[in-house]
Parts: structure tokens; C-alpha cells; sequence
């Protein structure tokens, strides 16, 4: 079964990190909807039936309420979307008015994930964030109220000058939500961002890689004391509140993104839309989509089977590779087996826990060129 995503570029303001595109033109919102439920017609064969739905961004919250009723009418006349569907939504805890979380009461949506990112208010600040500490607890007790009994809350951590106790406070900050997944992540340097021309001028410098480790370290410990499975890399879930939707992009699960930028992959071929608004826009009024496509050949495969499967708490199962495959892997993959950075158990090769925090230069080295 297959999952459909669709992303909304639109921001109010972009935040110091992010490296997604995105734009501040919010006027083209109602014209970029359009063209969307456009595309999910032209694409309907892609994906006739799919059982996860992931509005993301971008702030999809930036949506009108008129907006996020065309989307989702058009999707659920155009594709079979099953029963018991998982159904997210994107949100900054701003936009969670009392009307906004009545609306999506309304809506599909079974499942919000909401940008906290951090609860001190200088750090808020750094990252150009809208919000305030208080406007996510607010926005939490309102979703609740609306009937949304599946929410996801991202956390950030790493940022310059940053101590383990402010860390910690922002893991207790987020524990007290009581919400079912938490995603956290590692503050990194993307190309083209503002936080990357900060660091090319030396206004900022980054953590030492001894705080991050311990911040992995301590985000782990704390969360699985708290009855969180640590599931992937950088998420962790309630029994049973795992991301259904991202765990299709880390088990092989062929997928349809529509919007600017979007990916898809279909099992053989990935493709991408353009990454511009207003090509995408005429491509699809045109009705010539602006988009490439790439044939996955056996050595992507392996590299983008590898590369995922060691993300998630099960890794690979190596009965899923061919002998040759296997053979060139247990040879990479010997070094670090020999330093416990991976581990070996009934055919599954595994990340340890010191293995997870240099995961990208472990599954760097088991690629093929």
C-alpha cells in the first residue's frame, strides 16, 4: 500500500536552519492548491489506493480553512484512501487557533506533528521561530480538545553554546506534553541557509561533537525511561504510535509526493518535482508537470536499502540482498563490527547505540560508488 505526500511551501518567514524549499509568497496559496488537486488528478495511476496521507512543509497550518477542505476533498475523491488511513498534518503552534483545530475536527486528520523545536525562549529566538514556549502547550490542550488523540512534537538540539541542562529541560518540557512520538534532532548546517552563512563567517561555532554525543545520549535514556520505543535514528514513539508514513520511505514502501519539490518513488523509478513555485504552477496548468525522473539501477538500490534500513531499530535484514550484495556489505561492514559501532543477530545488521551517533559515516562507508 502505498503513501501519498504533499507539500506546502509556504512560510511566514524562513527559519535560520531550514534547507527545505519554501516561500514567503503566501498570496499564491490559493493558485499552488489548485494546481496540487491538478496534479493528484494527472497522477491518479501512480497510486490508486494509499493508506498514509502527509500534508508537510513548509507550514501547512498557513493554509485557509476553505484550502485544507479542497485538498483533502480532492485526494479522497481521486485515490482510494483506506480505512484507518494514518493522516497528518504539519502545524507551528501559532497557527493552532480555536478555529484552526475546530477545522481540523472536520478534516481526515488523525495525526498532527507540531515544530516545538525548543522551549527556551533565546533559542526560539535564534531560530527566527514564531512561536512562544506557551503557544505550544496551548496549542497542544486545543488539539486535544478538537479530538486529535495522535500528536508529534520535534525537538532540536545542538545549538551553539548550548549546555546538557538546557537540553535536558527541553526534554522535560516536551515529556510533560505527554504527546505519543517525539522526533528530535541534531541542529545542522545546510548549504544556502542563513545559519550556513553565519558559520562561513565565523559569528557562530557549533558545539563540540563530546555535548552532542552526551545530548544524543541523554535524549535517548530519558525518552525510553519514559516508556518511549526508540524506533528510528532520531524518533521515538508510544507502543504502537509509530510515524506509519515515514516508515514507508525506510522499508522500501513505494510512495507519490505531490507539490513543488516533492519526491516519489514507485519501487523502480524516483522522481522529483521542480523545486520553484512558479514552474511548478505552469507546468501543472499546462499540464506538462515539470519533473524528473531517475531508474533506480542495483547499485542505488542496495545503497538506498542499506542507508535506510540501518535507521530504524530493526536495520537490515540481510536475506533482502543478493549474495554478491551481501558478500561486498559483511566486508565493509567487518571494521565497525569489530569495534561495536555494528552488531550482527539472526541474519539483521544493526547500528549499537555508539553506532547510531556516527551513523553517517558508518553507512557512508557500506555504500557502493
Amino acid at each position: 500500500m502505498a503513501g501519498i505526500y504533499i507539500h506546502i511551501p509556504f512560510c511566514r518567514n524562513r527559519c535560520i536552519y531550514c534547507g527545505f524549499y519554501s516561500t514567503t509568497g503566501l498570496e499564491m496559496r490559493q493558485r499552488y492548491v489548485d494546481a496540487v488537486c491538478r496534479e493528484a488528478c494527472l497522477r491518479a495511476s501512480d497510486s490508486p489506493s494509499a493508506d498514509t496521507i502527509y500534508i508537510g512543509g513548509g507550514t501547512p497550518s498557513l493554509l485557509t480553512a476553505a484550502q485544507l477542505h479542497q485538498l483533502f476533498d480532492n485526494l479522497y475523491y481521486i485515490y482510494k484512501v483506506e480505512d484507518g488511513a494514518e493522516v497528518t498534518i504539519e502545524v507551528n503552534p501559532d497557527d493552532v487557533t480555536d478555529a484552526f483545530a475546530k477545522e481540523l475536527s472536520l478534516l481526515p486528520v488523525n495525526r498532527v506533528s507540531m515544530g516545538a523545536q525548543t522551549f527556551g525562549h533565546e533559542r526560539l529566538k535564534f531560530l527566527r521561530r514564531r512561536h512562544t514556549p506557551q503557544q505550544v502547550l496551548t496549542a497542544v490542550k486545543r488539539l486535544r480538545d478538537a479530538g486529535i488523540r495522535n500528536l508529534s512534537v520535534d525537538l532540536m538540539y545542538g545549538f551553539p553554546d548550548e549546555t546538557i541542562e538546557q537540553w535536558q529541560y527541553d526534554i522535560d518540557a516536551a515529556l510533560a506534553l505527554d504527546v505519543e512520538h517525539i522526533s528530535a534532532y541534531c541542529l545542522t548546517v545546510e548549504e544556502e541557509t542563513a545559519l550556513f552563512e553565519l558559520m562561513n563567517k565565523g559569528q557562530i561555532t557549533r558545539n563540540d561533537e563530546e555535548t552532542e554525543r552526551q545530548m544524543y545520549y541523554t535524549l535517548i535514556d530519558r525518552l525510553a525511561a519514559n516508556g518511549y520505543e526508540h524506533y528510528e535514528i532520531s524518533n521515538f514513539a508510544r507502543p504502537g504510535m509509530r510515524s506509519r508514513h515515514n516508515g514507508s520511505y525506510w522499508t522500501d514502501v513505494p510512495y507519490t509526493g505531490l507539490g513543488a519539490a516533492a519526491h516519489s518513488y514507485d519501487g523502480h523509478c524516483r522522481s522529483w518535482n521542480v523545486s520553484d513555485i512558479n514552474l511548478y504552477i505552469e507546468g501543472i496548468e499546462c499540464g506538462k508537470p515539470d519533473r524528473e525522473t531517475e531508474e533506480t539501477d542495483g547499485n542505488t538500490w542496495y545503497n538506498d536499502r542499506v542507508m535506510l534500513a540501518l535507521r530504524t531499530c530493526e536495520g537490515l535484514d540481510l536475506t533482502t540482498l543478493s549474495t554478491p550484495d551481501r558478500t561486498y556489505l559483511m566486508n565493509q561492514a567487518q571494521h565497525y563490527l569489530d569495534e561495536g559501532l555494528l552488531r550482527l543477530t539472526d541474519n539483521r545488521l544493526q547500528l549499537t547505540r555508539e553506532g547510531l551517533f556516527v551513523s553517517d559515516m558508518v553507512t557512508s562507508d557500506l555504500m557502493k560508488v
